[in-house]
């Protein structure tokens, strides 16, 4: 599994655009994308402005098919001037345990 997390700091005023976008790029994104696995919205704790993706797809292919899509564009289109981002958090493929069960 390869995973990508971002950080998005968004104008206090945009935030429920920003919310829009993001849920609607995970819906359409779920729906479309046979290869994405998890697609989360967060907002941070301590800054209601600060929202970060946690993203999932079966490999490091899949996630550039799924930047290479309509979602992807359409979801930077819309957001284009009320956030500050991404901002790399974390881009890598997850290590299993071969031991666990």
């Amino acid at each position: 599994m390869y995973h990508v997390a971002v950080a998005f700091d968004v104008q206090p005023d945009r935030r429920e655009e920003f919310i829009a976008a993001a849920h609607a790029d995970a819906r359409e994104s779920a729906v479309d994308e046979p290869f994405t696995q998890r697609f989360e919205l967060v907002v941070d704790e301590n800054d209601p402005n600060r929202f970060y993706l946690d993203e999932v797809y079966d490999d490091a292919a899949a996630f550039d098919k799924h930047m290479a899509g309509p979602h992807f564009a359409e979801f930077f289109r819309r957001i284009g001037d009320i956030a500050e981002g991404p901002t790399w958090l974390i881009r890598g493929s997850r290590v299993v345990d071969p031991t666990a069960a």
